[in-house]
């Protein structure tokens, strides 16, 4: 895809301009041929012009979109608008792991005219008088360019908005949105863990037979998608110790393999820093992993390290019995290293007590 030609294309025919709309007799002959061109069957609704630009409101194959051309006649680019539940689960992901407190304005699929066809998510953060962002997925939901938020900075801000009791904030604004200088606390919300559909193929199901043979398994594996195009098998061995094992859905290839921690085995450091982060609350360990990379796994040319996922749950003041989950990832030595937006989905929950 060229993402860079893509986005600058973008840039001029999203923009709200003026439109008038017109009647079928006052577009140019050219235009009307070019339509015909493109698309075997459609039915117009509605013509627009803009400056330069005229625009057909159509619908085809059961679709209601739009088509753009030049005032000289050429095909620019035709949007459909989406709904979510029927684009890539990659895409979904995406938004649910990285822009908390963020809703979807509106999904369109492209057809370009130079061939690319791609997914235009528009998303704001939940409120008024917000900028709507852009983000931009390829047909099998990875993203390819984006003019939103750094997901770090949205999640370490939805964070501390949502931890009331955190005194150690280094960062002025975030000390400023906590103390409702700079904008309101959104009220509680109970975190619910998300299913998506599985995705993996038979290569990938191949590897994971090779990897672990039924003679090593004694229950599973369960498919579950993940965000960035991954997909993770979910069993247990026969030692009875919960397992993973993930995969990039693009190459087919196992990326890493993960391995739950009964209570027993937890590590020190990471319980000690638990212990601070949360003195005076109640909290619950749902999920203690260690991770650890294939050995042909590579980031820019060099093995990643070891590290360990956690998932802490806390009830909700004023919501019952519900809870909220906080995601962490520490290093190989028990150092937390990130802060991540909310539960990947049912297996990051432990069994209730």
């Amino acid at each position: 895809m060229k993402k860079v030609a893509l986005f600058l294309l973008l840039a001029l025919p999203f923009v709200t301009m003026a439109q008038n709309k017109i009647k079928e007799t006052q577009v140019p002959k050219s235009v009307l041929i070019a339509l015909d061109k493109k698309y075997d069957s459609y039915k117009v609704k509605t013509w627009y012009q803009s400056p330069g630009q005229y625009i057909a409101e159509f619908s085809t194959d059961g679709q209601n979109g739009r088509a753009f051309f030049t005032h000289n006649g050429d095909w620019q680019y035709s949007s459909f608008p989406t709904r979510q539940e029927d684009c890539p689960t990659a895409m979904n992901r995406y938004f649910v792991d990285n822009y908390p407190g963020y809703r979807i304005k509106s999904i369109d699929y492209v057809e370009q005219m130079d061939g690319d066809v791609y997914y235009r998510m528009m998303i704001v953060k939940t409120g008024v008088g917000y900028t709507p962002n852009e983000l931009i997925f390829d047909p099998r939901g990875r993203l390819q360019k984006s003019n939103a938020p750094d997901p770090d900075a949205v999640k370490r801000e939805f964070y501390t908005l949502n931890n009331p009791d955190d005194d150690d904030i280094d960062d002025e604004h975030l000390r400023n949105l906590k103390s409702n200088k700079g904008g309101k606390r959104p009220a509680p919300v109970e975190d619910t863990p998300m299913t998506f559909g599985i995705d993996t193929t038979a290569a990938i199901v191949a590897h994971f037979n090779k990897l672990n043979p039924s003679t090593k398994v004694t229950s599973g594996p369960q498919w579950v998608n993940r965000a960035q195009a991954q997909v993770v098998a979910y069993y247990t061995n026969r030692q009875e110790v919960e397992m993973e094992e993930v995969y990039d859905v693009a190459t087919e290839s196992h990326i890493m393999q993960g391995k739950v921690l009964d209570k027993n085995h937890y590590t020190a450091a990471i319980v000690k820093y638990l212990q601070q982060k949360f003195k005076g609350e109640k909290y619950k360990i749902e999920r203690m992993i260690v991770y650890t990379f294939d050995s042909k796994w590579r980031v820019d040319g060099k093995k990643p390290k070891p590290y360990t996922y956690v998932v802490v749950s806390q009830k909700v003041p004023g919501l019952g019995n519900k809870l909220k989950y906080t995601r962490m990832e520490f290093d190989a030595s028990g150092n937390f290293t990130n802060l991540l937006a909310q539960p990947l989905d049912i297996n990051d929950i432990g069994a209730r007590d």
